[in-house]
């Protein structure tokens, strides 16, 4: 009698990313006790990449809340409530804009506010910046301030990864920018970075984001982008990260976003023989983006995590 087929397992879809102190510190916030986020922040100092993901992800579910605004108004010298403040009124600002009730500009200026007092109690943490240029979004054809803001965000941390993620959606044809801006600069950011740093992937990034701006735009099937995933450009652009990110990395709190537009855009561009160690990396931990653009991001991410497994054998 022939056995039943073997299952593979789902994805997981991890927001925290496996960070489990994080998971907690957003039940809490949830649950309306600030004070998990403080001891977590209070662990983090100078690890900017960490706290970056952990100040979105609390911020993220902060901000349907009033805990973070309880924390702050008990604690108002506490540079952590600040910035987690500041990023929460960020986030606010954006869920409104996705509901049709786009901030008015007293609006956002409270918002900035927020920022720049926390920029005063946190004078070395990049992340008041990194919220200023996500928030500068917003505003009409970009706000002046962009380039002030992006100065001190390099002069904090010259590669954060954030800081950098934020200034590609600026510059992206979704926002105030265009395609080839957005590619650009993450070309000029690719090649500079240093070995080990996930920067490295920034074009795959920008080439799925204006997929998915494109699909959402375009009522008619989307032409022009025959080969946006496997040109001669995407193909080296794969090769660097592979040779420059993966074969030197330094382990960061948000590879698994990273990985998985490195994995993604292997396998789109024909080079599913080489993305073997990097779903050895990822193991079940998948985003919907990039994945989703191409198709059904559960299927896809199963079907070439069980491919290269195979392969591997």
């Amino acid at each position: 009698m022939a056995g039943r087929p073997r299952r593979t397992p789902a994805p997981d879809y991890d927001p925290a990313f496996g960070d489990r102190a994080l998971a907690e510190g957003r039940e809490d916030m949830l649950l309306g006790r600030w004070e998990g986020a403080r001891d977590l922040l209070e662990r983090t100092p100078g690890d900017w990449d960490r706290r970056a993901h952990r100040i979105r992800l609390l911020a993220d579910a902060a901000a349907g809340r009033r805990t973070v605004d309880l924390w702050q108004a008990s604690e108002p010298g506490n540079p952590d409530a600040a910035v987690l403040r500041a990023e929460t009124e960020v986030m606010r600002m954006f869920a409104a804009a996705r509901t049709g009730r786009t901030p008015d500009a007293e609006r956002l200026e409270r918002a900035a506010r927020y920022c720049h007092r926390a920029a005063e109690l946190a004078p070395v943490d990049p992340q008041p910046w990194v919220s200023l240029l996500t928030l500068g979004r917003l505003h009409p054809g970009g706000h002046p301030g962009m380039p002030a803001w992006w100065k001190e965000v390099l002069a904090r941390d010259p590669y954060h990864r954030e800081a950098h993620h934020q200034a590609l959606r600026h510059l992206s044809a979704r926002w105030h920018g265009s395609y080839g801006a957005a590619l650009n600069f993450a070309w000029d950011v690719a090649n500079s970075a240093p070995y080990g740093s996930p920067l490295v992937i920034l074009p795959q990034v920008a080439r799925a984001e204006h997929y998915r701006y494109r699909v959402e735009t375009e009522a008619k099937p989307v032409l022009g982008l025959t080969h946006h995933w496997s040109d001669e450009h995407t193909r080296g652009d794969l090769r660097l990260a592979l040779d420059r990110w993966i074969a030197h990395r330094v382990p960061g709190a948000q590879d698994v976003a990273d990985l998985n537009h490195l994995a993604h855009g292997l396998v789109m561009a024909g080079m599913g023989d080489r993305a073997g160690p990097v779903f050895r990396l990822l193991g079940n931990r998948a985003t919907d983006v990039p994945w989703s653009c191409t198709g059904d991001a559960e299927r896809l991410f199963v079907r070439w995590r069980d491919t290269t497994a195979a392969d591997a054998r």
